[in-house]
Parts: structure tokens; C-alpha cells; sequence
């Protein structure tokens, strides 16, 4: 199986994008109905509808950027990178498929949106996960990413990580 890590850029990789998105909030709001609430405001919060809609305008250089595993030419993942400021960029909505699961494709994600966000002038790179993400929390410090001193907020079920690039 050929797996391969592109930027989003054309409809049809927006498309795959914008699907895995909400099929990544299915994924949240199934493994964690007690906080569908705290999910749906989040994602209000975030502008996610607005941020899906113009995906260009918010993930693409030279602010952030957009990432999508395609497994044998299907969309199977992503990862997102958005500026905080000048020096910080944030690593939000990765997710891979489960039926894609077990082929590295996260690992290559991961490692791809770390070198996109140096080549972006970035010096440091954060995330924050829910503690049951027992899949992509290992993954995350595997690569690097260690607990992050000065959280960008408390949220209980919340864990912060960061790097510096």
C-alpha cells in the first residue's frame, strides 16, 4: 500500500479534508459523549464551519498549513497547523481513519507537519490532546513533544504538549 502526504490545495483534497474533519468530530463526540457539549463549543469557538469553508484563507502558507494522507490515493488523514504569533504555531485536528490505522500514517503526519511548521520560520509548536487519546498521545512524545510548562488554558481531561523547532 502506497501511502502518500500532500498539501491540501485542489477542491478534491479539500473535499477529503473537510470530510476526515468531521468524521474526526464523530470520532470525539463517540469516544467521548460526556463531552460532546465541550466539543461543540470548542469547535464554535474555533470557527471550525467557517475555518472548513475558507480552508486556504486559515491553512495554507504563510500563516498555517493543511496536510492530507492519501492510502493508495484515498484521503485517509490530516493535520492542520495554524499560527499562534510570529514564533508559535499550533498542531490541531489530526486524525487518521480507522480502517487506515496501522500503516505509520500518523507518524508521517506528525513528522511532515513538524518540518512544514520550520520551514514556516516557526521556533516552537504546540497541541493540546484529551487524555484518552491513547493512540496519538505516545505518538505525539515519540516525536518529541513534551509537557508544555505554560498551557494556553486549564481544562480538565486536557493535556498540553510542545516542542521547540
Amino acid at each position: 500500500m502506497a501511502t502518500e502526504i500532500i498539501t491540501a490545495r485542489t477542491p478534491e483534497d479539500i473535499s477529503d479534508v473537510t470530510r476526515l474533519a468531521w468524521d474526526f468530530v464523530g470520532f470525539l463526540n463517540e469516544r467521548y459523549p460526556e463531552r460532546r457539549e465541550d466539543t461543540l463549543l470548542y469547535l464554535k469557538e474555533q470557527r471550525f464551519e467557517e475555518m472548513l469553508a475558507n480552508l486556504p484563507q486559515y491553512f495554507n502558507p504563510p500563516h498555517g498549513e493543511c496536510l492530507l494522507a492519501r492510502l493508495d490515493g484515498t484521503g485517509v488523514g490530516i493535520v492542520m497547523l495554524k499560527k499562534v504569533n510570529d514564533d508559535l504555531c499550533e498542531m490541531n485536528r489530526m486524525y487518521v481513519d480507522p480502517k487506515a490505522r496501522g500503516h505509520g500514517i500518523g507518524r508521517q503526519l506528525c513528522e511532515s507537519l513538524i518540518s512544514e511548521a520550520r520551514s514556516l520560520g516557526y521556533r516552537q509548536i504546540r497541541l493540546g490532546a484529551l487524555d484518552r487519546h491513547v493512540e496519538a498521545l505516545p505518538l505525539y512524545r515519540s516525536v518529541g513533544f513534551i509537557p508544555n510548562p505554560k498551557p494556553p488554558h486549564q481544562k480538565a481531561g486536557v493535556i498540553h504538549l510542545h516542542m521547540d523547532l
